[in-house]
């Protein structure tokens, strides 16, 4: 099976499983699936986080799905609980489906190193 195929596969099946879990089976975005692995990563799941606050945690969740790649590095955790990354090496520039590929790649392997999918 070509990478292609199974990483469209593995999103498909990730975006039903995760949309079942969290919106009652609505599809979710890739923004909203980002959303939530900031949520995940700052640990407070059941919190209301103000406008600027999501925007956070999109920035933490892909500062950490890019943090395999090379682009970024944990550095520490705040005094609030909010992870903190610094940038290791520029982002390339990438055309917009470019990046749609690569956030998708990173974010199934995120969900295969939590285990959630396989």
């Amino acid at each position: 099976m070509s990478r292609d195929i199974q990483l469209k596969e593995r999103w498909e099946a990730l975006v039903l499983k995760l949309s079942n879990q969290f919106s009652q089976g609505e599809d979710l975005d890739l923004d909203a699936i980002i959303y939530l692995i900031g949520v995940q990563e700052l640990g407070k799941v059941h919190d209301k986080f103000k406008k600027d606050e999501k925007l956070n945690l999109m920035h933490i969740a892909i500062c950490r799905l890019l943090e395999p790649y090379g682009f970024y590095t944990f550095d520490h955790i705040d005094a609030e609980g909010w992870p903190h990354y610094s940038v290791k090496e520029e982002l390339p520039t990438l055309k917009a489906g470019e990046q749609t590929v690569l956030m998708k790649e990173a974010i199934v392997g995120y969900f295969l190193e939590k285990e959630y999918i396989y």
